[in-house]
């Protein structure tokens, strides 16, 4: 076992089993309803700006996070030039996986959304080989794979196919995947702490992604959108941006708590809800026998890779070469 590793596994054990466990199931429970009102605002009301919607979610994480700090109920650091070096890639890829998901929950049916999604499980097992030196049995991997066929089975038949959508929702997965990685790696509580790296994130990216979305003609386009003297639209768009924010914070808390690819599993969980869900209410699913195998595929390979991933942490921890080495020269 790999230095880094013996260090990794205390810190995750430090945590009792109730905290983890709560943490997974407010991060699935806000995950679960930002889609759904997402979807409502994108497509039922047809607003044009994820960009727009995205910088809401932004401005409330920094508005709430900075007032409770004020309020001396939560604490991070203040500024000072060594932030940005201990944060960075984080805010690039924050601000690629909000604009991304945006887009993406706007242009796809909810149960393709949900399969694409997938895809953040392998390429989190895969970062978490690569950044955090981490190595997984061969039946999580068999059951990864389960789930990349599924999603391929599904895709392929897809009647609504959206290459525009397809390819954001890919690149979703991708910078869900790396941020997740990466938030684990950044949450020392002696350098950001999990709400320095939610402020902060924000923080950075929220001006910027102004700048795109003016330069791009999306703020005007939001501007312009008809619906803004409609209380239940206005209504559902502070709910996505308040959504946005605890959909941040219980993601950081859930990797705190357990790791990057718990929390993937934990998405994997509640996409089964939602790929049902959108069979039946929505109206833009478009029934096909493959790819409801497909998706049927993929939710079996995601529940066996939730049951192994959970088997596996329950095990009693076997000592090292290491360890065996010291016990030897003591008897």
């Amino acid at each position: 076992m790999s230095a880094r590793q013996t260090e990794e596994a205390p810190a995750a054990a430090a945590h009792p089993p109730l905290p983890r466990l709560l943490s997974a199931f407010f991060y699935g429970t806000c995950s679960f309803l930002i889609v759904l009102v997402n979807k409502t605002v994108l497509t039922t009301y047809s607003f044009p700006s994820p960009m727009v919607l995205g910088i809401g979610q932004m401005a409330t994480t920094i508005l709430i996070l900075y007032v409770s700090k004020l309020n001396r109920i939560i604490h991070y650091p203040d500024f000072d030039k060594s932030i940005p070096v201990k944060l960075f890639p984080l805010p690039l890829l924050y601000v690629g996986n909000h604009i991304s998901g945006l887009s993406s929950t706007s242009k796809l049916s909810l149960p393709m959304f949900t399969v694409l999604r997938k895809f953040t499980i392998p390429l989190t097992l895969l970062l978490e080989i690569i950044i955090l030196g981490k190595r997984y049995s061969l039946g999580i991997i068999a059951s990864v794979f389960a789930i990349i066929l599924g999603a391929f089975i599904a895709a392929g038949s897809d009647l609504s196919f959206n290459l525009e959508g397809y390819t954001f929702v890919l690149l979703n997965d991708i910078f869900t995947a790396a941020n997740g990685v990466y938030t684990k790696q950044k949450m020392d509580p002696k350098a950001l702490g999990k709400y320095g790296v939610l402020f902060y994130n924000a923080y950075f990216m929220v001006i910027p992604t102004m700048i795109i979305s003016f330069s791009t003609g999306d703020l005007q386009q939001a501007t312009d959108f008809k619906h803004w003297t409609n209380f239940l639209f206005l209504f559902q768009f502070l709910l996505s941006c308040f959504l946005g924010f605890l959909l941040m914070y219980s993601t950081v808390l859930c990797s705190h708590y357990n790791s990057a690819l718990t929390t993937s599993v934990v998405g994997a969980i509640k996409n089964i809800s939602i790929a049902y869900i959108g069979m039946l209410v929505g109206g833009d699913y478009i029934f096909s026998l493959l790819n409801f195998i497909g998706l049927n595929i993929c939710m079996a390979g995601g529940l066996r890779y939730s049951f192994l991933t959970l088997r596996e942490h329950s095990k009693p921890k076997q000592p090292t070469d290491e360890e065996n080495t010291h016990l030897d020269s003591k008897s």
